[in-house]
């Protein structure tokens, strides 16, 4: 695998954390950096992972216009402005965003779609659990899962200990219920799935991509 150069935003934090430590692992080098503790910076990145929080949003764009360098971004709890910011800068530099990088979720986004089609009568609500921690409710992914089945239904969310992320969807008929669930059993799900898209972005044109683009269209 190739050995590349990169920075990374929201670098204290547990997936900041997560994302160091598998590109660590895969022989990577970090060259810059920047979270609440300030700025570092020792030589020019290839690309730009973010998994810090709406509130450095900005500054996120920023560095990445600076640097003129594409952008992986999963911070979870953007809103929609934030999104067609991301959309607008894809224009100059190519840029990845989701709010949830594994593959696993990404085959029950497909599960969903199937079912909500074959089981149009079928009733459906969504449960999602994560740590303590997290701050936004419902989380980024039960939107995505909402998205996917485009009606009005009912998510439910737990804040728990120590819980990396557990979403379930529910499809319930007269006589018999339906459950798809993932589990991821810890952060490393998610880094790996950021590590494929700073790997992807290497040779892509301006553009913006989703995770869909680099799990399925690499």
């Amino acid at each position: 695998m190739q050995k590349i150069k990169y920075g990374l935003i929201g670098t204290s934090g547990r997936m900041g954390k997560e994302v160091k430590s598998l590109m660590e692992e895969y022989g990577n080098t970090l060259v810059f950096s920047y979270d609440i503790d300030g700025e570092w910076k020792s030589g020019e990145p290839q690309v730009i992972i973010d998994f810090s929080s709406p509130d450095a949003f900005d500054k996120s764009i920023d560095y990445a216009l600076k640097l003129n360098v594409p952008l992986v971004n999963g911070t979870t709890a953007l809103n929609n402005e934030q999104i067609n910011k991301l959309k607008n800068i894809s224009k100059n530099i190519p840029v990845v965003q989701s709010f949830n990088f594994s593959l696993g979720i990404q085959m029950l986004l497909k599960c969903t779609e199937i079912l909500k089609e074959k089981l149009p009568d079928w009733d459906i609500e969504i449960s999602e659990t994560h740590h303590r921690f997290k701050k936004d409710k419902p989380s980024g992914t039960a939107l995505m899962i909402k998205n996917v089945i485009e009606k009005e239904i009912n998510i439910s969310s737990l804040r728990l200990g120590n819980v990396a992320g557990e979403h379930t969807v529910y499809f319930g008929g007269l006589g018999e219920v339906l459950l798809v669930k993932h589990t991821a059993l810890s952060r490393r799900a998610f880094a790996e799935g950021a590590v494929k898209a700073a790997y992807f972005l290497l040779d892509k044109s301006n553009g913006f991509y989703t995770i869909k683009d680099v799990l399925f269209n690499s």
